[in-house]
């Protein structure tokens, strides 16, 4: 990592960039290379005259490429008016000073302001043509007060509603919008969650309501080496005032890599993109991956009376939270020399445990005799009562492990209880490698928190049968998230948005679909199901049956692609 290289995409670590002097992996910093720095400003800038802010600027790299920038255009050289760039932490404003010296001299520490960025918004009215960067990249809870409240209160201002979830690139994106005149332009690297998860979805609305057009540009790779973390560049132009002014376009384009994207001119990249008109947006822009006619089936679809989602069938929701599995998560060989049995209860603790449509008594029981992790200490129900010899034995060496002093345990009485013990009908994958797999529950297990537990309000066999479909695999990848590793992830409200059926049909059984994915043929109970479920029952045609399997292949391989070019 060359601390020379510029504005920095900042990851969730305690301090984050607040803390001065951290080194970088410790202050989470990830800087954008000269070059996109400069292809960014290239596309962002373009009058002579613009006014261009920059509100994390780090070392300078973006407000180096603006400056070169504006002198291309024929900006008068010297004039540091024209650049803003505000920066918290000392050190990296003074670099960002230095950097500007051989374009402004003296004047160079007029364009860098130390500051929260957000409590100088707060007293500023300045307004700017352009907004370039890299915002910091700050879970909600590791943010430093004052600099969170403030944040908070300008997303309140703006009429967005902050959560705990919130990551503080948010109101960094929200603000600087704010910042532009009518007619400007944002131009910023930013996480790919932009385009997926819940925190960000009123920023999504908010962005599509503000502007005129935005293209977003994917690259396939990870951009900065050692973050787990997928990256877009966001280019937004004619920044209004309202919704009411008209629709926005929104196109979102793919690279291979970086190199790639900055080897093109701007215009090029989006000449060649297909825009796709909407307004008041809260859908994932996941989507927008898909060709207009891909989208249009999936929104016809979702607004069709032919088709519902998992929630009209059953309720998802998070497995056991045990506070350390270490401790709560046992081995047939550690039950039998500890002698607690009679306190345990089946459980399946990692997706790999099941292997087909279903898990039954015998499967667990293999996986028992195998000494994987498949017993729940479960001590609740004893309520009070008192501990055999050997448990008070275990209890006491989880206490002498300080097990009792970690957060989940210490809010609970007594701390060994783990609550919300309950078996489920069925588990749904919440890390998704190929297809949405849910799984029927005839093991009577529970499961931990790496996957999810699934109660049915109709027949458990025929829910769980009817969503191995095309239908149900393509509104997956829409509706969940993949991070820099290339895997899918549903979190319980995304797995019940999952398209169904509206009326359970006649699946393949769901005993001769389990035997077909335990033999790796996943595909013919797809076909099968595309025949008789999405044709026979739903009434789809056989060209919108193909087009949901291409749409979820993709999807799918997109992100499993960025997983093998990783490894």
């Amino acid at each position: 990592m060359n601390s020379g290289e510029g504005g920095t995409l900042q990851l969730g670590v305690p301090g984050g960039r607040f803390k001065d002097l951290q080194p970088d992996k410790l202050r989470g910093g990830y800087y954008t290379s000269e070059k996109l720095a400069q292809w960014l400003s290239s596309w962002a800038i373009a009058s002579a005259r613009d006014r261009v802010l920059e509100p994390s600027c780090g070392d300078g790299v973006f407000l180096d490429a603006a400056a070169a920038r504006l002198e291309s255009l024929g900006s008068r050289g010297g004039d540091t008016g024209q650049i803003r760039g505000i920066e918290i932490v000392e050190g990296e404003a003074s670099k960002a000073r230095q950097r500007l010296e051989s374009r402004f001299g003296s004047q160079a520490g007029d364009a860098v302001k130390t500051a929260d960025f957000f409590s100088w918004w707060k007293r500023n009215d300045e307004r700017f043509n352009v907004v370039v960067g890299n915002p910091p990249f700050i879970r909600y809870q590791t943010f430093p007060e004052p600099h969170r409240s403030h944040a908070m209160e300008i997303m309140e201002q703006l009429d967005l509603r902050p959560n705990r979830l919130t990551n503080i690139w948010v109101p960094f994106v929200a603000a600087s919008l704010a910042s532009l005149r009518p007619g400007g332009r944002l131009a910023m690297v930013l996480p790919a969650e932009l385009l997926q998860v819940s925190y960000a979805g009123q920023l999504r609305s908010f962005l599509t309501d503000r502007f005129r057009r935005i293209d977003l540009i994917s690259c396939n790779e990870l951009f900065f080496a050692n973050a787990e973390q997928e990256v877009i560049l966001l280019l937004a132009d004619g920044a209004r005032e309202k919704s009411s002014e008209g629709f926005c376009e929104v196109t979102l384009t793919e690279a291979a890599t970086v190199a790639e994207i900055v080897s093109r001119p701007v215009s090029e990249i989006l000449n060649d993109a297909s825009p796709k008109a909407i307004q008041h947006d809260s859908e994932k822009w996941l989507k927008y991956f898909l060709s207009k006619e891909e989208i249009g089936l999936m929104r016809a679809l979702r607004a069709s009376n032919r088709t519902t989602t998992l929630k009209s069938f059953a309720d998802v929701n998070v497995g056991v939270v045990t506070g350390r599995n270490q401790f709560f998560v046992l081995r047939q060989s550690e039950i039998d020399r500890l002698d607690i049995v009679d306190h345990t209860i089946p459980l399946v603790s990692r997706s790999v445990h099941l292997e087909g449509a279903r898990i039954d008594v015998a499967d667990w029981q293999r996986l028992a005799r195998d000494d994987e992790r498949v017993h729940l200490l479960d001590l609740e129900p004893l309520n009070g009562s008192k501990l055999t010899p050997e448990l008070d034995l275990y209890i006491r060496q989880g206490e002498r492990m300080g097990i009792h002093e970690g957060y989940k345990c210490s809010i609970r009485t007594p701390w060994y209880a783990v609550p919300a013990v309950w078996t489920p009908d069925a588990f749904v994958f919440r890390q998704i490698y190929d297809f949405p797999r849910v799984v029927i529950n005839a093991a009577q297990a529970t499961a931990t928190d790496t996957i999810h537990r699934m109660r049915c309000r109709a027949d458990p066999a025929q829910t769980v049968a009817n969503t191995y479909t095309y239908l149900t695999a393509a509104s997956a990848e829409i509706e969940g998230r993949s991070y820099g590793g290339g895997v899918l992830e549903l979190e319980p409200t995304e797995a019940t948005n999952l398209l169904m059926p509206a009326n359970l049909g006649s699946a393949m059984p769901l005993e001769e679909c389990d035997e077909l994915i335990r033999q790796d043929r996943l595909a013919e109970v797809l076909e099968y199901n595309d025949r008789v479920v999405l044709r026979g029952h739903v009434g789809l045609s056989e060209k919108e049956c193909a087009q949901l399997r291409a749409i979820w292949e993709k999807m799918r391989n997109r992100r499993l692609s960025r997983r093998r070019r990783r490894s």
